[in-house]
């Protein structure tokens, strides 16, 4: 590896946020996840969830879409959402889903300078009951037209670059925030470690 290359690499890592996730819940088309990986990759966020509790384990993301994202994120795969919460609990202090209800919280309400974890849905039925049962709550993104809903790929896109406005304005990513053996794996994986 040049010295280049691993500046670079050191840098993107620098900005990773631990305190940030986004879980698909049934996504359906592959290069909706594989996009939603490259918003996450371009944000910072190092951790996504992908929970199929209705449709079979994805092998591979759209490859196109993503330019490669998923390498460079760590992607949990679940097939019960119980098992999926109890880790999101241990590393998240809230967690929020995307859901249009008379309680839900607007999206520029949300506090993301915390530790948080967003859930999207499917494109057909968006969360499940039983995912937001399990949820401290719910959040909308504001829209004034006849479709009130958005592809989930530019839903999360949107709810990213909010969390990146508010967590760069508040100096998240000044200092790196990951150490330990989550730093250390990530050095491995990425090919930094001789």
């Amino acid at each position: 590896m040049t010295p280049e290359r691993k500046d670079r690499l050191l840098s993107v890592l620098n900005k990773r946020q631990n305190d940030l996730t986004i879980v698909l819940e049934n996504v359906f088309d592959p290069h909706n996840i594989s996009a939603v990986m490259r918003t996450c990759d371009a944000v910072g966020v190092q951790e996504v969830y992908v929970l199929n509790t209705k449709i079979p384990r994805h092998k591979k993301w759209g490859a196109r879409s993503s330019s490669s994202a998923a390498k460079w994120l760590t992607v949990h795969q679940f097939t019960d959402a119980e098992a999926c919460f109890r880790q999101l609990r241990a590393s998240y202090s809230k967690i929020f889903t995307t859901h249009l209800s008379s309680d839900a919280h607007h999206l520029y309400d949300l506090d993301f300078t915390g530790s948080i974890a967003l859930v999207f849905g499917n494109e057909h039925s968006g969360v499940s009951d039983e995912i937001r049962a399990l949820a401290d709550g719910n959040f909308i993104i504001p829209q004034v037209g006849i479709i009130r809903s958005l592809n989930i790929s530019v839903a999360c896109a949107v709810t990213l670059y909010e969390a990146y406005r508010q967590k760069s304005t508040a100096g998240h990513y000044d200092a790196r925030k990951m150490e330990g053996p989550q730093l250390n794996e990530l050095l491995e994986n990425w090919g930094m470690v001789d």
